[in-house]
């Protein structure tokens, strides 16, 4: 049955209609702000939602509030709907690749089951053994030797134990063996108690001998019931100890593990975790050079980061006092103060001294008693609940891997299980790749009654490993942070989960998969997709990708423009019949002349910046030079180390020369050479842009304060007292109660995500009713807000200062954002963007370096000309820009062309070509070149 969508009138779509087949893959197309997502996320997903929290009780409903059907008539043939969308999938430092496709699960499970523990003391193989086998044992080792035996009861601990040696008394023993000596128990028995004891119970003394089995077998019984289930005997003919117990146990020292669990070997659980770091692998350390980041500097001067510049309060006071009891000034640089005094100044002290005024013969006492600036700093972060405080404390600290663990999470005892010699640990650090391998030498070298274990586990394991696998994420490792993934990686790693789900009948929709993906990885995204299909599943997918299209069974083209521009259906049918229609993607695909190769052979500026001996991650000590005045783009297939390269070692390496201070971390480089020749470098991410639905691109940009000036400005708001700040949804002055200026009240939910409504307190305006009434030309400051940016020009043209940054979002390809857009709902390549437009409606210098990773994420061909007319525009100025992309119609524009691979992760990591673009389509190890050829030749035909 297929799916009918009657009347959508979701934001900017136009009581459109549309059918969309069941069962098939749909790609949703059409230039940004068209109205894709609002049919496919606003309308479709909104209302299975919908229909899902209806099935709620009635009880249940009271806690969620209610949650408003979507804007349309109906749609029918709606089944279960999931949406994958591009945000990270956790930000929790605790969650792993391994941890969310459930791998990690299955190898706590393999190894409680079938490793084998050895001994964190002598490497030695633990073992374990039943009553009767220890008995049989110890008739063998010490036939007619005399023995004692004897149960643990305190192991290297200090107290006098008094209390201890009176309950053995009442237990009817008569002796213990205490650190090597034994001792009758009396009542006057008391031990140093600041001393470390080894204390034993003495259960018996006998020679050893066939008729004293019986005897030996209760003494052995009572030693393991009074201990943890383990007893010592000592050979008194040599005096020899040997451990002996029914869990496993080291032959040697006598150390015992609990048996196996899976929780033994998870970093989240007590039972495994490392309980120095709890199962992080990272501890916080103070950082010195945050401190001091600059030792050229006098303190006077703000040398010490944590205090500033001087200023006549206490703390400066007690330096200066350090300063005249040691003979040294706070103005001269903080180099030539000796180590000792500067670690007063920094880890405190207390004294007094005195000081004769030789001139007037008077001598003064000074009392000097400072905590020190660490210890401040310290005491403020274990003490101080301020938000703001601790924002500023965690600017001097820095994260080291565990010493106690050595970053591994897991405590000594569950690192000391292995399999094939290798411990869980060691085995995580693996790619998918290689842990697939590992998997099948399993499979061939586990014997006996652990094979039919392994087997079922590892199958499990193997299936969901060539997910990963088929979907093109192979090189990634499975200890890797999800916080660390790319859009684009999390949102294959859901349809990895999906497709090993197998569920049917489902409706999934997905937000642009293709991001971040290398035109070599797409066919397995492609693949994966349509298996998702066959399943039996409805796939839609929101995307501008050609290779996506092609493959598509229907395809549905919104537009024609973007925002009051779109929201209508300009074709929904096949590929090839695609072309037949008049609209901006049909245009782009099918038409030559509107992909003709035009490019501008730009010289640059005869500078260059050289990179030498990175090997940060994959990158195999590569030399790469980077020429200015131009445009670089940086390629290469998924996990080929674009990333560590540009936003890992370049970016830091180069903000820290320049600004002098060691604020970024860099991963390791020999050196760099030519920072010199650039006075800037800005880094334009895809990292949001604010935390709260408060953010929006006209706060960020900065658009908003002159809004809000023009809006105190008038006559209306005078008469009333109005201020700037009763504009603003940040302030109570002005902003709804309820939401307190969010416009949407986040309803948490305990099984599935959080979700928003709408406020019902002010309908989602965020601004309360009086506020609402002050109106500019018949617009509130939220009808403003909700203002499309390529409406906001018009309506703005006469107030230059918030034309021109409303212009400069505009020219980046956001026109279709609303001005007041909140940040939560910008995907990472429209922060980006908003993020590039604000960068541009500053002056610059005409020597700055940008850098930007995959800004086409989420752009339509036309936009993404439009985008890089604004690039080509900073080039202009003098200015560099350094581009990662795998964009074809964004690499084809490049002066200057930097290759990484030849593959992902540790087949990585080298540097395939660099060079510009003819050259490149040469080279027969680039895997772009071989897609390049392809695009340019489509183009000349």
């Amino acid at each position: 049955m297929d799916i009918k969508v009657v009347g959508a009138r979701e934001n900017n779509l136009k009581n459109i209609n549309v059918s969309i087949p069941s069962k098939k893959l749909i790609v949703l197309t059409g230039v940004s702000g068209s109205g894709k997502s609002s049919l496919a996320f606003d309308t479709i997903h909104k209302e299975g939602q919908r229909r899902y929290l209806e099935t709620f009780s009635s009880y249940a409903r009271n806690f969620i509030g209610s949650f408003e059907r979507p804007n349309v008539d109906y749609i029918n043939g709606l089944s279960p709907v999931i949406a994958i969308e591009q945000k990270t999938i956790s930000k929790n430092p605790r969650s792993t690749v391994g941890t969310i496709t459930e791998i990690y699960d299955y190898l706590r499970l393999l190894y409680a089951k079938i490793s084998i523990p050895h001994s964190f003391n002598t490497n030695e193989r633990m073992t374990k053994q039943d009553t009767q086998y220890i008995i049989n044992n110890i008739l063998d080792t010490y036939n007619n030797k005399e023995i004692l035996i004897l149960s643990p009861k305190v192991k290297s601990r200090k107290g006098h134990y008094a209390d201890l040696f009176q309950n053995l008394r009442q237990k009817g023993y008569a002796k213990v063996f205490i650190n090597e000596e034994i001792r009758i128990l009396n009542t006057n028995l008391r031990l140093d108690r600041y001393k470390t004891h080894d204390i034993d119970i003495v259960i018996d003394k006998l020679t050893v001998k066939g008729q004293s089995r019986n005897r030996l077998k209760k003494s052995i019984e009572v030693a393991l019931n009074e201990s943890d289930g383990s007893f010592k005997i000592i050979d008194l003919n040599i005096n020899q100890n040997r451990y002996f117990s029914k869990h496993l146990t080291c032959p040697t020292t006598g150390i015992s593990y609990e048996d196996p669990e899976p929780n033994s070997f998870s970093f989240n659980s007590p039972k495994g975790y490392c309980k120095y770091c709890k199962g992080l692998g990272i501890k916080e350390e103070m950082d010195l050079s945050k401190i001091i980041p600059n030792k050229e500097k006098s303190i006077m001067n703000g040398g010490i980061e944590a205090i500033g510049e001087y200023k006549k309060n206490w703390i400066f006071n007690q330096i200066e006092l350090i300063a005249k009891k040691y003979n040294f000034s706070i103005s001269e640089p903080i180099k030539n103060i000796k180590k000792d005094y500067l670690d007063l100044i920094l880890y405190g002290t207390k004294q007094s001294f005195k000081v004769k005024n030789k001139q007037i013969g008077v001598t003064k006492k000074y009392d000097i008693e400072f905590e020190g600036i660490i210890s401040f700093i310290e005491e403020q972060k274990n003490n101080n609940k301020s938000q703001k405080v601790l924002k500023w404390v965690n600017k001097f600290y820095q994260q080291k891997k565990c010493s106690e663990c050595n970053g591994d999470k897991l405590k000594k005892e569950s690192l000391h299980f292995f399999i094939a010699k290798k411990n869980i640990s060691e085995i995580t650090k693996y790619n998918i790749f290689e842990l697939k391998k590992w998997c099948l030498q399993l499979i061939q070298n586990t014997s006996g009654n652990k094979t039919i274990i392994a087997q079922e586990i590892l199958k499990e394991l193997l299936n969901r490993l060539d997910f990963l696998i088929n979907i093109g994420l192979g090189y990634i490792t499975i200890d890797r942070r999800t916080d660390s993934l790319s859009g684009g990686e999390s949102q294959r790693i859901k349809i990895a989960a999906q497709i090993g789900s197998e569920l049917t009948n489902v409706l999934y929709i997905l937000d642009e998969p293709s991001i971040g993906l290398h035109p070599s990885d797409n066919k397995l995204l492609i693949d994966s997709l349509t298996k998702l299909k066959n399943l039996g599943n409805t796939v839609i997918v929101v995307e501008h990708d050609q290779g996506m299209m092609k493959a598509a069974d229907f395809i549905i083209d919104i537009g024609p423009g973007a925002g009051e521009f779109g929201g209508e259906i300009l074709y929904a049918g096949t590929y090839n019949n695609l072309k037949k229609v008049k609209s901006l993607t049909s245009d782009f695909l099918f038409r030559k002349d509107n992909k003709k190769l035009i490019k501008k052979n730009r010289k640059g500026n005869n500078k260059q910046i050289t990179l030498i001996g990175a090997n940060g991650n994959n990158l195999q000590n590569i030399n790469i030079t980077f020429p200015l005045g131009k445009l670089i783009l940086i390629t290469g297939v998924s996990g080929s180390g674009k990333s560590t390269l540009i936003n890992g070692t370049l970016y830091p390496a180069i903000n820290n020369i320049i600004t002098k201070k060691r604020t970024k971390k860099s991963y390791q480089y020999q050196s760099i050479e030519g920072v010199e020749n650039i006075d800037k470098i800005i880094n334009i991410d895809q990292s949001a842009i604010g935390r709260t639905p408060r953010s929006n691109p006209a706060t960020f940009t900065g658009v908003f304060t002159e809004i809000r000036k023009l809006f105190a400005s008038l006559n209306e708001s005078k008469i009333r007292g109005y201020s700037i700040g009763r504009f603003s949804f940040n302030v109570k002055e002005g902003n709804c109660e309820q939401c307190e200026g969010n416009g949407i009240i986040t309803v948490q939910m305990k099984l599935l995500p959080d979700f928003n409504i709408p406020c019902k307190s002010c309908n989602g305006k965020r601004f309360n009713p009086e506020t609402l009434e002050i109106k500019y030309n018949n617009k509130n400051i939220f009808n403003i807000l909700e203002m499309s940016i390529n409406e906001g020009v018009v309506f703005f043209k006469n107030f230059p200062k918030i034309k021109s940054k409303l212009i400069a979002l505009k020219n980046v390809g956001m026109g279709y954002v609303k001005i007041g857009q909140s940040s939560t709902t910008l995907s990472g390549g429209e922060a980006q963007r908003v993020k590039l437009g604000a960068e541009l409606s500053k002056k610059d210098t005409g020597n700055t370096l940008y850098i930007l990773d995959e800004p086409t994420t989420g752009l339509h061909f036309k936009d993404i000309h439009t985008l890089m007319k604004s690039i080509n525009l900073l080039i202009e100025k003098g200015n560099s820009v350094i581009i990662i992309e795998h964009n074809l119609d964004v690499i084809k524009h490049a002066d200057h062309i930097i290759e990484l691979g030849p593959k992902g992760g540790k087949e990585g990591g080298n540097l395939v070509y660099q060079g510009d673009l003819n050259n490149i389509l040469n080279n027969k190890i680039s895997q772009t070149a071989v897609f390049l050829k392809k695009e340019i030749s489509s183009h000349n035909e």
